[in-house]
């Protein structure tokens, strides 16, 4: 299986898939082209939240506002699984989430030559070399040219929200297409409220645990499937409700 997970919308995918079936018959999955475009951290929240649920796989990921500059491309080994990306750390919060006891993330620097464009690499390098490691397998990729180990890599990390008995406080990481707010603050945070309030920002919300669980339009606070705390509105929009974007500050207070 290789994966295909992108900002590009739509057709460029297509040519990403053309490349790598004129190389290899793996199964084709997409995860999405509608990662919020130049967004790495937002792109590798996403991944970390994603990636894990699959079985062993070749994921191409294509984030990289960095496209034809000097950045590197590299591929990530883990497990049984490989990530091939720009060196922009989009992909190393997804190999820590797939690393099982014992396992060792691996970087290797992709050597790219010459590639037809320099915008669009997805479709000249980082296709390709996916396909390439699928064929190869991922325990053997040490011997796939154009690979070196790398020295050094860029990462991505989240910053860490602070929790006190009385709130906490931290930020939107991302807003996902329902408008949910999801912010880096962990859910224990708030799980003892369940049925309670609390104040996001100086403004009171209910605290619930499911979206249903107030009426229609109005705001709630819960826990999301990632395990954060998440501001959302019962069929509606939690962003445009609290008034909050992707980075703004979210102090939870009782």
């Amino acid at each position: 299986m290789i994966t295909l997970s992108s900002d590009f919308g739509s057709p460029y995918p297509a040519a990403m898939k053309g490349v790598i079936l004129q190389r290899t018959d793996a199964r084709l999955v997409d995860v999405s082209h509608e990662f919020p475009q130049q967004d790495v951290r937002s792109a590798a929240f996403w991944l970390r939240e994603v990636l894990p649920y699959f079985p062993p796989a070749v994921h191409c990921i294509v984030v990289d506002p960095g496209v034809g500059t000097d950045r590197a491309a590299v591929v990530v080994r883990v497990g049984a699984h490989a990530l091939v990306a720009p060196d922009n750390g989009v992909a190393l919060p997804a190999a820590r989430a797939l690393a099982g006891e014992g396992d060792v993330i691996e970087v290797f620097d992709i050597e790219v030559d010459d590639p037809d464009s320099a915008t669009f690499h997805g479709r000249d390098v980082f296709a390709p070399m996916a396909a390439t490691v699928h064929e190869t397998g991922v325990d053997s990729i040490q011997s796939v040219d154009h690979l070196v180990r790398a020295d050094a890599y860029e990462d991505v990390t989240f910053p860490r929200a602070t929790v006190s008995e009385t709130g906490a406080s931290g930020e939107v990481l991302v807003v996902d297409d329902f408008g949910n707010a999801i912010t880096n603050i962990p859910g224990d945070a708030i799980v003892d409220r369940f049925g309670g309030q609390i104040h996001i920002n100086a403004e009171p919300a209910p605290v619930r645990r499911t979206y249903a669980a107030v009426d229609p339009g109005q705001r709630l606070v819960t826990v999301g499937s990632h395990g954060n705390v998440e501001l959302a509105v019962n069929r509606g929009r939690g962003d445009d409700a609290f008034r909050l974007d992707v980075g703004d500050r979210v102090e939870l207070t009782a």
